[in-house]
Protein backbone atom coordinates (compact mmCIF):
# COMPACT_ATOMS: atom_id res chain seq x y z
CA UNK A 1 0.00 0.00 0.00
CA UNK A 2 1.00 3.61 -0.56
CA UNK A 3 0.93 5.66 2.40
CA UNK A 4 -2.08 7.55 1.78
CA UNK A 5 -4.24 3.69 1.08
CA UNK A 6 -2.51 3.09 4.55
CA UNK A 7 -4.00 5.75 6.22
CA UNK A 8 -7.40 5.81 4.49
CA UNK A 9 -6.81 2.18 6.22
CA UNK A 10 -5.88 2.67 9.02
CA UNK A 11 -8.72 5.99 9.91
CA UNK A 12 -11.66 3.58 8.21
CA UNK A 13 -10.31 0.92 10.67
CA UNK A 14 -10.27 3.33 13.63
CA UNK A 15 -13.80 4.79 12.93
CA UNK A 16 -15.18 0.99 12.04
CA UNK A 17 -14.16 -0.16 15.70
CA UNK A 18 -14.85 3.06 17.49
CA UNK A 19 -17.84 4.03 16.49
CA UNK A 20 -19.75 1.04 14.81
CA UNK A 21 -18.78 -2.18 16.59
CA UNK A 22 -20.40 -0.95 19.45
CA UNK A 23 -23.62 -0.96 18.32
CA UNK A 24 -23.43 -4.34 16.38
CA UNK A 25 -25.25 -6.16 19.37
CA UNK A 26 -28.36 -3.33 19.37
CA UNK A 27 -28.58 -3.61 15.90
CA UNK A 28 -28.87 -7.42 15.92
CA UNK A 29 -31.06 -8.09 18.90
CA UNK A 30 -33.52 -5.60 17.74
CA UNK A 31 -33.42 -5.71 14.43
CA UNK A 32 -33.19 -2.25 13.35
CA UNK A 33 -30.94 0.38 13.65
CA UNK A 34 -31.94 3.48 15.73
CA UNK A 35 -32.72 6.88 13.76
CA UNK A 36 -31.18 9.21 16.12
CA UNK A 37 -28.07 6.75 16.12
CA UNK A 38 -27.52 6.79 12.81
CA UNK A 39 -28.11 10.36 12.21
CA UNK A 40 -25.22 10.52 15.08
CA UNK A 41 -22.40 8.49 13.56
CA UNK A 42 -23.31 9.62 9.91
CA UNK A 43 -22.33 13.66 11.00
CA UNK A 44 -18.90 11.76 12.56
CA UNK A 45 -18.68 10.27 9.25
CA UNK A 46 -19.08 13.21 7.46
CA UNK A 47 -15.85 15.12 10.42
CA UNK A 48 -13.82 12.18 9.52
CA UNK A 49 -13.88 12.40 5.94
CA UNK A 50 -14.85 8.86 4.95
CA UNK A 51 -18.91 9.73 3.68
CA UNK A 52 -19.40 9.78 0.14
CA UNK A 53 -15.75 8.28 -0.25
CA UNK A 54 -16.77 6.70 -3.79
CA UNK A 55 -17.56 10.07 -5.23
CA UNK A 56 -15.50 12.34 -7.39
CA UNK A 57 -13.68 15.19 -5.46
CA UNK A 58 -15.18 18.16 -7.87
CA UNK A 59 -18.82 16.83 -6.10
CA UNK A 60 -17.54 16.49 -2.80
CA UNK A 61 -16.33 13.24 -2.14
CA UNK A 62 -12.71 11.71 -1.57
CA UNK A 63 -12.18 10.68 -5.15
CA UNK A 64 -10.61 7.10 -4.30
CA UNK A 65 -9.41 5.01 -7.00
CA UNK A 66 -10.74 1.97 -7.45
CA UNK A 67 -7.58 -0.21 -5.34
CA UNK A 68 -8.15 2.45 -2.50
CA UNK A 69 -12.07 2.20 -2.60
CA UNK A 70 -11.56 -1.61 -2.41
CA UNK A 71 -9.00 -1.57 0.77
CA UNK A 72 -11.69 1.20 1.92
CA UNK A 73 -14.61 -1.11 1.30
CA UNK A 74 -13.29 -4.10 3.10
CA UNK A 75 -12.58 -2.08 6.77
CA UNK A 76 -16.49 -1.11 6.32
CA UNK A 77 -17.28 -4.47 5.80
CA UNK A 78 -16.60 -6.01 8.58
CA UNK A 79 -18.84 -4.86 10.67
CA UNK A 80 -22.87 -4.79 10.63
CA UNK A 81 -24.45 -3.89 6.84
CA UNK A 82 -26.76 -1.83 8.40
CA UNK A 83 -24.18 0.47 10.36
CA UNK A 84 -21.82 0.73 7.79
CA UNK A 85 -23.97 1.53 4.73
CA UNK A 86 -26.35 3.69 6.37
CA UNK A 87 -24.31 5.28 8.88
CA UNK A 88 -21.32 5.29 6.00
CA UNK A 89 -23.23 6.26 2.71
CA UNK A 90 -21.34 5.05 -0.50
CA UNK A 91 -24.13 7.00 -2.67
CA UNK A 92 -25.03 5.22 -6.08
CA UNK A 93 -22.55 6.90 -8.56
CA UNK A 94 -25.05 5.96 -11.66
CA UNK A 95 -26.39 9.67 -10.12
CA UNK A 96 -23.09 11.18 -11.84
CA UNK A 97 -24.88 10.68 -15.03
CA UNK A 98 -27.46 13.83 -14.15
CA UNK A 99 -27.96 16.76 -15.94
CA UNK A 100 -26.74 19.78 -14.07
CA UNK A 101 -29.97 20.16 -12.77
CA UNK A 102 -29.85 16.64 -11.36
CA UNK A 103 -26.64 16.79 -9.96
CA UNK A 104 -27.48 19.86 -8.14
CA UNK A 105 -31.13 18.28 -6.74
CA UNK A 106 -30.11 14.69 -6.03
CA UNK A 107 -26.30 13.82 -6.07
CA UNK A 108 -24.65 16.91 -4.28
CA UNK A 109 -27.46 16.65 -1.50
CA UNK A 110 -26.53 12.97 -0.91
CA UNK A 111 -22.98 13.41 -1.59
CA UNK A 112 -23.54 15.96 1.56
CA UNK A 113 -25.73 13.53 3.67
CA UNK A 114 -28.52 15.91 3.77
CA UNK A 115 -30.31 12.77 1.73
CA UNK A 116 -30.79 9.60 0.90
CA UNK A 117 -31.20 7.08 -2.63
CA UNK A 118 -32.67 4.12 -3.17
CA UNK A 119 -32.14 2.13 -6.45
CA UNK A 120 -35.11 0.27 -7.79
CA UNK A 121 -35.19 -2.69 -10.62
CA UNK A 122 -36.15 -5.97 -8.66
CA UNK A 123 -39.64 -7.10 -9.42
CA UNK A 124 -41.84 -9.76 -8.10
CA UNK A 125 -41.47 -11.65 -11.37
CA UNK A 126 -38.22 -10.07 -12.61
CA UNK A 127 -34.88 -10.59 -10.90
CA UNK A 128 -32.15 -11.60 -12.60
CA UNK A 129 -33.96 -11.07 -15.63
CA UNK A 130 -34.23 -7.13 -15.65
CA UNK A 131 -35.78 -7.78 -19.24
CA UNK A 132 -38.94 -9.01 -17.62
CA UNK A 133 -39.60 -5.62 -15.89
CA UNK A 134 -43.74 -4.79 -15.97
CA UNK A 135 -43.45 -1.02 -14.30
CA UNK A 136 -43.97 1.11 -16.98
CA UNK A 137 -43.41 4.29 -17.81
CA UNK A 138 -45.78 6.36 -20.47
CA UNK A 139 -45.47 9.74 -22.31
CA UNK A 140 -47.97 12.04 -20.87
CA UNK A 141 -47.72 15.44 -22.19
CA UNK A 142 -44.26 17.22 -21.14
CA UNK A 143 -43.72 14.02 -18.98
CA UNK A 144 -44.23 10.62 -17.64
CA UNK A 145 -47.04 8.43 -16.07
CA UNK A 146 -45.38 5.29 -14.12
CA UNK A 147 -47.67 2.54 -12.91
CA UNK A 148 -45.95 -0.49 -11.21
CA UNK A 149 -44.44 -2.45 -8.20
CA UNK A 150 -40.87 -3.04 -6.75
CA UNK A 151 -39.52 -5.18 -4.13
CA UNK A 152 -36.39 -6.17 -2.48
CA UNK A 153 -35.43 -2.15 -2.30
CA UNK A 154 -32.86 -1.82 0.38
CA UNK A 155 -33.18 1.06 2.43
CA UNK A 156 -36.34 2.60 1.29
CA UNK A 157 -37.89 3.17 4.26
CA UNK A 158 -35.08 5.75 5.03
CA UNK A 159 -34.58 7.06 1.47
CA UNK A 160 -35.94 10.48 0.35
CA UNK A 161 -35.81 9.64 -3.53
CA UNK A 162 -35.94 6.80 -5.72
CA UNK A 163 -33.57 5.49 -8.86
CA UNK A 164 -36.27 3.94 -10.43
CA UNK A 165 -35.75 1.33 -13.77
CA UNK A 166 -38.46 1.26 -16.34
CA UNK A 167 -40.04 0.04 -19.20
CA UNK A 168 -40.91 2.67 -21.80
CA UNK A 169 -41.05 0.86 -25.37
CA UNK A 170 -40.44 -2.07 -27.19
CA UNK A 171 -37.48 -2.55 -29.94
CA UNK A 172 -37.71 -4.24 -33.48
CA UNK A 173 -37.03 -7.62 -31.80
CA UNK A 174 -39.74 -7.31 -29.40
CA UNK A 175 -37.91 -6.92 -26.52
CA UNK A 176 -38.62 -4.22 -23.35
CA UNK A 177 -36.59 -1.23 -23.73
CA UNK A 178 -35.91 0.46 -20.66
CA UNK A 179 -35.09 4.11 -19.41
CA UNK A 180 -34.35 5.62 -15.44
CA UNK A 181 -36.05 8.00 -13.50
CA UNK A 182 -35.28 10.08 -10.39
CA UNK A 183 -38.71 9.93 -8.54
CA UNK A 184 -39.09 11.74 -5.38
CA UNK A 185 -40.54 8.97 -2.56
CA UNK A 186 -42.60 12.09 -1.40
CA UNK A 187 -44.85 12.20 -5.13
CA UNK A 188 -48.52 11.61 -5.04
CA UNK A 189 -49.17 8.12 -5.94
CA UNK A 190 -45.61 6.46 -4.14
CA UNK A 191 -46.33 4.43 -1.53
CA UNK A 192 -43.27 2.74 0.65
CA UNK A 193 -44.02 -0.09 2.62
CA UNK A 194 -42.34 -2.67 4.78
CA UNK A 195 -40.90 -5.87 2.54
CA UNK A 196 -40.09 -8.82 4.14
CA UNK A 197 -38.34 -10.20 7.45
CA UNK A 198 -34.38 -11.20 6.54
CA UNK A 199 -32.12 -13.40 8.32
CA UNK A 200 -29.38 -11.58 6.63
CA UNK A 201 -28.59 -8.04 6.94
CA UNK A 202 -30.36 -7.54 10.32
CA UNK A 203 -31.87 -3.99 10.48
CA UNK A 204 -30.48 -3.00 6.64
CA UNK A 205 -34.17 -3.04 5.81
CA UNK A 206 -36.07 -3.92 2.02
CA UNK A 207 -38.90 -2.66 1.04
CA UNK A 208 -41.89 -2.99 -1.15
CA UNK A 209 -42.66 0.82 -3.52
CA UNK A 210 -46.00 1.11 -5.25
CA UNK A 211 -46.44 3.46 -8.29
CA UNK A 212 -50.14 3.84 -8.62
CA UNK A 213 -50.15 6.77 -11.69
CA UNK A 214 -47.53 8.85 -10.49
CA UNK A 215 -46.61 11.62 -12.48
CA UNK A 216 -43.41 13.13 -12.49
CA UNK A 217 -41.97 15.83 -15.33
CA UNK A 218 -40.04 15.57 -18.09
CA UNK A 219 -36.68 16.59 -16.76
CA UNK A 220 -37.36 13.24 -14.33
CA UNK A 221 -35.36 11.08 -16.73
CA UNK A 222 -32.02 9.99 -15.95
CA UNK A 223 -29.89 9.66 -19.06
CA UNK A 224 -31.30 9.08 -22.73
CA UNK A 225 -34.87 7.84 -23.14
CA UNK A 226 -34.43 4.00 -24.19
CA UNK A 227 -30.83 3.40 -22.73
CA UNK A 228 -31.41 2.65 -19.21
CA UNK A 229 -30.46 -0.95 -19.74
CA UNK A 230 -26.89 0.01 -20.83
CA UNK A 231 -26.81 3.07 -18.59
CA UNK A 232 -27.14 0.87 -15.44
CA UNK A 233 -24.55 -1.83 -16.78
CA UNK A 234 -22.16 1.23 -17.44
CA UNK A 235 -22.39 2.81 -14.05
CA UNK A 236 -23.37 -0.36 -11.33
CA UNK A 237 -20.89 -2.74 -11.86
CA UNK A 238 -18.98 -1.07 -9.05
CA UNK A 239 -21.40 -1.91 -6.69
CA UNK A 240 -20.67 -5.92 -7.35
CA UNK A 241 -17.46 -4.78 -6.72
CA UNK A 242 -17.95 -3.21 -3.59
CA UNK A 243 -20.08 -6.28 -2.39
CA UNK A 244 -16.84 -8.77 -3.31
CA UNK A 245 -14.78 -5.90 -0.83
CA UNK A 246 -17.46 -5.98 2.13
CA UNK A 247 -17.11 -9.71 1.72
CA UNK A 248 -13.38 -9.93 2.10
CA UNK A 249 -13.77 -7.46 5.46
CA UNK A 250 -15.98 -10.29 6.97
CA UNK A 251 -13.86 -13.12 6.31
CA UNK A 252 -10.92 -11.42 7.86
CA UNK A 253 -12.51 -10.89 11.05
CA UNK A 254 -14.01 -14.38 10.84
CA UNK A 255 -10.60 -16.24 10.07
CA UNK A 256 -8.98 -13.40 13.07
CA UNK A 257 -11.17 -14.44 15.37
CA UNK A 258 -10.81 -18.42 14.55
CA UNK A 259 -6.84 -18.07 14.87
CA UNK A 260 -7.03 -16.63 18.18
CA UNK A 261 -9.64 -19.13 19.37
CA UNK A 262 -7.55 -21.82 18.04
CA UNK A 263 -4.36 -20.39 19.95
CA UNK A 264 -5.97 -20.30 22.93
CA UNK A 265 -8.65 -22.64 23.79
CA UNK A 266 -7.23 -26.18 24.86
CA UNK A 267 -8.43 -29.58 25.06
CA UNK A 268 -6.77 -32.78 25.11
CA UNK A 269 -3.76 -30.45 26.91
CA UNK A 270 -3.24 -28.27 23.91
CA UNK A 271 -4.24 -25.53 22.65
CA UNK A 272 -6.94 -26.77 19.65
CA UNK A 273 -4.79 -25.03 16.12
CA UNK A 274 -2.50 -27.93 16.69
CA UNK A 275 -4.75 -30.44 15.71
CA UNK A 276 -4.80 -31.43 12.09
CA UNK A 277 -8.66 -31.20 11.96
CA UNK A 278 -9.06 -27.62 13.12
CA UNK A 279 -5.32 -26.39 11.81
CA UNK A 280 -5.84 -27.43 8.35
CA UNK A 281 -8.97 -25.71 8.13
CA UNK A 282 -7.04 -22.17 9.37
CA UNK A 283 -4.92 -22.86 6.32
CA UNK A 284 -7.17 -23.55 4.15
CA UNK A 285 -9.42 -20.24 5.40
CA UNK A 286 -6.34 -17.84 5.03
CA UNK A 287 -5.43 -19.47 1.29
CA UNK A 288 -9.10 -18.74 -0.15
CA UNK A 289 -9.38 -15.82 1.24
CA UNK A 290 -5.02 -14.36 0.14
CA UNK A 291 -7.16 -15.40 -2.99
CA UNK A 292 -10.26 -13.78 -3.11
CA UNK A 293 -8.53 -10.75 -2.07
CA UNK A 294 -5.84 -10.95 -4.35
CA UNK A 295 -8.49 -11.15 -6.96
CA UNK A 296 -10.68 -8.59 -5.88
CA UNK A 297 -7.21 -5.92 -5.70
CA UNK A 298 -6.74 -7.43 -9.45
CA UNK A 299 -9.97 -6.32 -10.79
CA UNK A 300 -9.82 -3.16 -9.60
CA UNK A 301 -6.35 -2.07 -10.65
CA UNK A 302 -8.33 -3.03 -14.11
CA UNK A 303 -10.63 -1.01 -13.00
CA UNK A 304 -8.18 2.04 -12.84
CA UNK A 305 -6.38 1.36 -15.92
CA UNK A 306 -9.56 1.06 -17.75
CA UNK A 307 -9.39 -2.42 -18.80
CA UNK A 308 -11.90 -4.38 -16.25
CA UNK A 309 -14.47 -6.24 -18.51
CA UNK A 310 -17.51 -7.66 -16.70
CA UNK A 311 -16.21 -11.07 -16.68
CA UNK A 312 -13.25 -9.57 -14.39
CA UNK A 313 -16.12 -8.41 -11.98
CA UNK A 314 -17.94 -11.14 -11.95
CA UNK A 315 -15.09 -13.45 -10.95
CA UNK A 316 -14.39 -11.14 -8.12
CA UNK A 317 -17.90 -10.95 -6.73
CA UNK A 318 -17.97 -14.64 -7.42
CA UNK A 319 -15.10 -15.90 -5.52
CA UNK A 320 -15.40 -13.13 -2.58
CA UNK A 321 -18.68 -14.35 -1.78
CA UNK A 322 -18.23 -17.97 -1.77
CA UNK A 323 -14.92 -18.06 -0.28
CA UNK A 324 -16.37 -15.45 2.69
CA UNK A 325 -19.57 -18.22 3.08
CA UNK A 326 -16.49 -21.32 3.43
CA UNK A 327 -14.84 -19.26 5.69
CA UNK A 328 -17.74 -18.44 8.41
CA UNK A 329 -18.93 -21.96 7.97
CA UNK A 330 -15.31 -22.66 9.18
CA UNK A 331 -14.84 -20.55 11.83
CA UNK A 332 -18.72 -21.60 13.52
CA UNK A 333 -17.19 -24.96 13.53
CA UNK A 334 -14.09 -24.08 14.76
CA UNK A 335 -15.48 -22.50 17.81
CA UNK A 336 -18.17 -25.18 18.16
CA UNK A 337 -22.01 -24.19 19.98
CA UNK A 338 -20.09 -20.52 21.27
CA UNK A 339 -20.03 -19.82 17.23
CA UNK A 340 -23.72 -20.24 17.25
CA UNK A 341 -24.17 -17.60 20.36
CA UNK A 342 -24.74 -14.05 19.58
CA UNK A 343 -22.35 -12.86 21.87
CA UNK A 344 -19.71 -13.52 19.36
CA UNK A 345 -20.22 -11.49 15.74
CA UNK A 346 -19.69 -15.25 13.95
CA UNK A 347 -23.33 -16.01 13.36
CA UNK A 348 -23.97 -12.35 12.07
CA UNK A 349 -21.18 -13.08 10.03
CA UNK A 350 -22.61 -16.70 8.76
CA UNK A 351 -26.29 -15.28 8.22
CA UNK A 352 -25.38 -12.47 6.16
CA UNK A 353 -22.76 -14.28 3.95
CA UNK A 354 -25.41 -15.80 2.63
CA UNK A 355 -27.26 -13.18 0.91
CA UNK A 356 -24.37 -12.26 -0.86
CA UNK A 357 -24.57 -14.81 -3.14
CA UNK A 358 -27.85 -13.60 -4.37
CA UNK A 359 -28.05 -9.84 -4.42
CA UNK A 360 -25.94 -8.31 -7.23
CA UNK A 361 -26.53 -11.05 -9.14
CA UNK A 362 -26.88 -14.60 -8.16
CA UNK A 363 -23.41 -16.47 -8.19
CA UNK A 364 -25.40 -18.50 -11.09
CA UNK A 365 -25.41 -15.22 -12.82
CA UNK A 366 -21.89 -14.27 -12.48
CA UNK A 367 -21.13 -17.84 -13.86
CA UNK A 368 -23.24 -17.02 -16.92
CA UNK A 369 -20.91 -13.87 -17.45
CA UNK A 370 -17.73 -15.26 -17.49
CA UNK A 371 -18.45 -18.70 -19.86
CA UNK A 372 -19.91 -16.56 -22.02
CA UNK A 373 -17.14 -14.47 -22.11
CA UNK A 374 -15.04 -17.12 -22.75
CA UNK A 375 -17.16 -18.68 -25.64
CA UNK A 376 -18.23 -15.83 -27.30
CA UNK A 377 -14.73 -15.40 -29.47
CA UNK A 378 -15.24 -18.82 -30.56
CA UNK A 379 -19.11 -18.19 -31.91
CA UNK A 380 -20.66 -19.88 -29.41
Amino acid sequence: MTDEQRSIVETTRAFVERELYPHEQEVERSGALDPGLASRVRAKALAAGIYAANMPEDVGGAGLDAVTLVLFEKELGKTSYALHYTCVARPSNILLAGTAEQRERYLLPVVRGERVECLAMTEPDAGSDVRAIRTRAVREGDGWRIRGTKHFISHAAESDFVILLARTGTDEGGRGTMSIFLVDLDSPGVRVHDGYRNVSHRGYTNSIIDFDDVLVSGDALLGQEGEGFALAGTWLGATRLQVAATCLGRAERALDLSVGHAATRVQFGQPIGRFQGVGFKLADMATELRTAELLTLYTAWKVDQGAASDADIAMAKLKATEVLAMVADEAIQIHGGMGLMDELPLERIWRDARIERIWDGTSEIQRHIISRSLLRPLGA
